[in-house]
């Protein structure tokens, strides 16, 4: 064998060794889209099996919430019920006040405005007697 058969020869197993050395590099690429590929494909089917058991399943907690919900709000509801029943009734109670005030007023008014129109009336009848 010649230098150069040997030279070729050596040429000839760098190559196959870079191959390999691909092939090596592929296959542990492929190894690692595999693994990345079941682990994607379980997660999906988890996440599909957890939304139809939501999906399918009652929701009792929030049954239970609407039965708190109603009873503290008719409780706080009642509360306010009564102040505002209570804050109408005075402010009834105000209103029939200050209707009996102006009423006495309008009273006391028309009182006075009678006694000085008894005493003009007066005036004028003695004012024409005297001139009689």
């Amino acid at each position: 064998m010649s230098r150069f058969d040997k030279l070729e020869e050596m040429i000839n197993m760098a190559k196959v060794n870079e191959f390999l050395g691909k092939t090596e590099k592929d296959e542990k690429k492929k190894k690692i889209c595999l693994i990345l590929g079941i682990v994607g494909a379980v997660v999906a089917v988890a996440g599909i099996a957890y939304a139809i058991y939501r999906y399918l399943t009652p929701d009792c907690l929030e049954d239970f919430e609407d039965d708190f919900e109603d009873d503290f709000d008719d409780d706080f509801f009642d509360d306010e019920d009564e102040e505002a029943k209570e804050a109408k009734e005075s402010k009834k109670e105000e209103k029939e006040e200050a209707e009996k005030a102006e009423e006495s007023e309008d009273a006391a008014v028309e009182k006075i405005v009678k006694e000085v129109i008894e005493e003009e009336f007066e005036n004028d009848e003695k004012k024409e007697e005297e001139k009689e």
